[in-house]
């Protein structure tokens, strides 16, 4: 679950990095805060947007679980770990 949150923050954050990155190419210091001032919504937007896009793609096309879960159990003393049928 910490994978997939990690996921789409990265995911989130990716237009950021693209800016700072072009920013950095054309010579002008990213770190300047009147270079983001009207880009700011359009970068968040875009983040919120690729991040509702791969929840649908994930929902769409992801692993499907018909059955139940399995959790982990103890067999012979060995751990079993937990599977979906």
């Amino acid at each position: 679950m910490i994978a997939r949150i990690v996921q789409e923050a990265l995911l989130f954050l990716l237009p950021w990095a693209l800016f700072y990155g072009y920013l950095a190419l054309k010579g002008r210091n990213p770190h300047q805060g009147y270079h983001w001032e009207g880009q700011v919504f359009r970068l968040f937007m875009a983040g919120i947007g690729l991040v509702v896009v791969s929840l649908v793609l994930t929902g769409l096309f992801g692993e499907s679980h018909r059955g139940g879960y399995v959790p982990p159990r103890l067999e012979n003393g060995q751990v079993v770990p937990g599977t979906f049928r």
